[in-house]
């Protein structure tokens, strides 16, 4: 079993590596099941926060974490966002070219790295099985752990091959992941990682923060633009089952002002791997894709995800929804769907063969029941993975807002059917049935002299589409079975009971009328602060700015949550930004001064109070984002991070230089910039004078043309300047110009800080 130290906190490590004040639920459970050495299974739902269950153990053992990964997109993106947080985290696969390769492998064998993410085939080479026995890892991730088995919905066969590296490192503690298990699923992975005990922990599949709306087909491109409308300037993700579909939809979108990219296998690995960065970097706003987009992505704030075609599973579905709203945020999920998709996805199924159709046929079923389902759309979904929903949603899915409908009374409209299927000779489905109702003269009801039945034309005052759905019910109610392989209708003795008036039969009439589009979602609603939507939009573009100059996607800075929470608190101090959610030690350090800088112009400029700066000591300056990392391992973080202006100040007048200390500090030449000006507004400072000069590199007339500018300008604000030098100095200067201007023109400064 592995060892890790004593003292190690995991809920120090969450808060000040991660920013994160408190554990979601189990997470702290699993955590502390892998660091006693148990192997774990966790099932949990997507979004719910499997990654941190394996991370904080990998920061807190003394040996390498491995964690296998089924795509290579996920891996970087988890990589991506670990180093952002300053954990020395890397990745193994085809992707790498071999400089990388060799690095990567270096940084093994030095114990550099904490966590190696590498996928199943790269992780059974010989080679690499040979350098990880060097110093063996102390626990073995399986990321995706439902693709061990054969009963899940998306079995890879390389997955079944993982026990070979369990057998090669007997001591590394195991831990398998997933968010879609069904109870034999979860027994399977059980078994095929040899995961025995009590240590299974099962997670809630309710995601309470997805609106789940289902609705008939009716005018697909309509129904998009109208949906897409109510989520404005938001990333979302709409599914069609064929690339043409994709290409259209695109085409269309486009042509309507969306910025949108398509994602299908008729794609070159490059185009679609373009699409995707776009995606994640806010670069374009909608993905337009198959069902092959969305695993290899954890990209936090999508808020809407909608389906133009009935999926054929509920695993699919389930998996395909939780790629919305991962920060916890309301996020809409829509379905659309018309019973053509049914026969679709049959005729594939019908394919099949044996025990693998039968599973099928079950799974399709499972899903139109939920489609079909007049009660909260929670009920069917959660009772799929084997969970019972405590009581209704309320106000988070379509049926509960706008309330069941009363059952009405089908005994006619069964009796009917039921008398169609028998006079037709029980060897029929549905369609067929429906159009002799309806009294069809199409050929194969004439061929089967189907229009001289009695029942030909008796159920002209339903349409097709309510007579579907009647036929549906009447399956459900076991009035009929279907024929698995040619989809036949067959009556049952519950059938002629009501023929014989037995019985009488209760249910739903589909209304004709489409529904009513529901209002669009305020972004205030999205979450549960009422914050200030003009600063969360200046935040969103300075993140968007900050991930790029990184090259980063723009939620590894910070999610829209903590920017959400900025903008309600006005954190303008480091001690007030720290308790923001996200806020890490090591991104306060990267990413704070840039942020309360801006927080604090905008205060200026609207004339708002933020919360009152903390005394100064309370502030305790650290030497680097590398260093807040190991200080918060080793339990000193908490008196790491502080005053970060006071201590670039004091090394610049030192003699530092300001691309010295952007290197020092790991962060822009800019945001050294920020923590000078802040500097200057403590009490009886002063910069060094010929430091400032240097930076700004200005021949003697310009810098006097500069400084008269802030004589007749002011400082408080750079625009004036700006425009008084006829925009011939960019901001930039300008700012290096007001500090010079505030240590050699004013005597006794009275400057508080830039105001923008």
């Amino acid at each position: 079993m592995p060892n890790h130290p004593s003292d190690a906190d995991p809920r120090r490590v969450l808060k000040t590596i991660f920013g994160f004040d408190r554990f979601r639920p189990l997470q702290e459970e699993i955590i502390q099941s892998i660091l006693g050495g148990r192997d774990t299974l966790a099932i949990m739902p997507t979004g719910g926060g499997k990654s941190i269950c394996f991370q904080i153990p990998a920061l807190i053992f003394p040996r390498l974490t491995v964690v296998v990964s089924p795509l290579i997109s996920l891996m970087k993106d988890q990589v991506d966002q670990l180093r952002g947080v300053g954990v020395p985290a890397v990745f193994l696969n085809s992707s790498l070219g071999p400089d990388a390769y060799r690095h990567t492998m270096a940084m093994i064998r030095s114990r550099e790295a904490r966590l190696l993410y590498i996928a199943p085939e790269t992780l059974l080479k010989p080679s690499v099985l040979n350098i990880l026995a060097e110093d063996p890892p102390d626990c073995l991730a399986i990321d995706e752990a439902h693709c061990i088995s054969e009963w899940g919905h998306d079995f890879r066969p390389e997955y079944r091959r993982i026990t070979e590296a369990r057998e090669r490192f007997p001591n590394a503690v195991c831990a398998g992941f997933t968010a879609t298990a069904t109870p034999r699923v979860r027994k399977d992975i059980k078994n095929s990682l040899g995961i025995s005990g009590n240590a299974e922990f099962i997670g809630s599949f309710d995601r309470k923060n997805l609106f789940i709306r289902i609705a008939q087909r009716e005018n697909a491109l309509r129904q998009t633009l109208d949906f897409i409308a109510r989520q404005p300037d938001s990333p979302g993700v709409i599914y069609c089952t064929t690339r043409q579909q994709v290409d259209d939809l695109c085409g269309a979108l486009a042509r309507n002002g969306h910025s949108v990219a398509p994602y299908h296998a008729g794609l070159n690995d490059g185009e679609r791997t373009e699409n995707q960065e776009r995606f994640i970097r806010d670069d374009v706003r909608i993905v337009v894709a198959t069902v092959a987009f969305g695993m290899g992505i954890d990209k936090p704030d999508i808020r809407f995800v909608l389906h133009l075609d009935l999926p054929k599973n509920i695993e699919t579905y389930y998996q395909q929804i939780g790629r919305a709203g991962r920060d916890g945020l309301r996020s809409e999920c829509l379905l659309l769907f018309s019973y053509g998709d049914i026969g679709k996805i049959k005729f594939f199924v019908r394919q099949k063969e044996g025990a693998e159709r039968k599973v099928a046929f079950g799974h399709l079923d499972a899903m139109i029941d939920m489609a079909e389902s007049d009660g909260c759309r929670r009920e069917p979904l959660l009772a799929y993975f084997g969970e019972a929903l405590s009581e209704p949603c309320g106000d988070m899915c379509d049926n509960c807002v706008s309330g069941n409908d009363a059952p009405v009374d089908l005994t006619v409209a069964a009796q009917k059917f039921l008398s169609c299927v028998k006079r037709s000779g029980e060897i029929f489905g549905a369609q067929h049935i429906i159009d002799v109702l309806r009294g069809s003269k199409s050929q194969k009801i004439l061929q089967n002299q189907h229009d001289q039945l009695s029942t030909h034309g008796i159920g002209r005052e339903h349409s097709s589409r309510q007579w579907f759905f009647l036929s549906r019910q009447f399956l459900r109610m076991g009035l009929m079975i279907q024929d698995e392989r040619y989809g036949s209708l067959k009556l049952t003795e519950k059938a002629w009971r009501v023929f014989r008036a037995e019985e009488k039969v209760t249910g739903r009439l589909m209304a004709e009328k489409p529904e009513r589009p529901p209002r669009p979602v305020p972004a205030a609603a999205r979450g549960d602060l009422d914050f200030d939507a003009e600063l969360f939009d200046r935040l969103r573009k300075l993140r968007k700015r900050l991930a790029d100059d990184s090259g980063l996607p723009p939620y590894a800075v910070f999610p829209d949550r903590t920017l959400m929470e900025m903008s309600a608190l006005y954190p303008v101090s480091d001690l007030a930004l720290r308790g923001i959610h996200g806020v890490g030690e090591v991104k306060l350090v990267k990413y704070g001064p840039e942020f309360m800088t801006h927080i604090a112009a905008y205060c200026r400029e609207k004339n708002i109070q933020p919360p009152d700066p903390p005394p100064e000591s309370e502030y305790r300056p650290a030497p680097s984002p590398a260093a807040a990392f190991s200080s918060a391992l080793s339990g000193s973080a908490a008196s790491a991070i502080g005053g970060r202006h006071i201590q670039v100040g004091e090394a610049f007048n030192a003699g530092a230089t300001i691309p010295e200390l952007s290197a020092r500090f790991g962060v822009l030449e800019k945001t050294i910039v920020a923590h000078l000006e802040r500097y200057m507004a403590e009490p009886g400072v002063r910069l060094r004078v010929d430091g400032v000069r240097e930076a700004a590199g200005l021949e003697p007339e310009r810098e006097a043309r500069i400084m008269a500018a802030f004589q007749t300008q002011g400082v408080e604000l750079l625009k004036p300047v700006y425009e008084a030098l006829g925009g011939r100095e960019d901001y930039d200067t300008l700012r290096l110009g007001r500090l010079l201007f505030m240590n050699e023109v004013v005597s006794e400064p009275e400057f508080a800080g830039p105001r923008q």
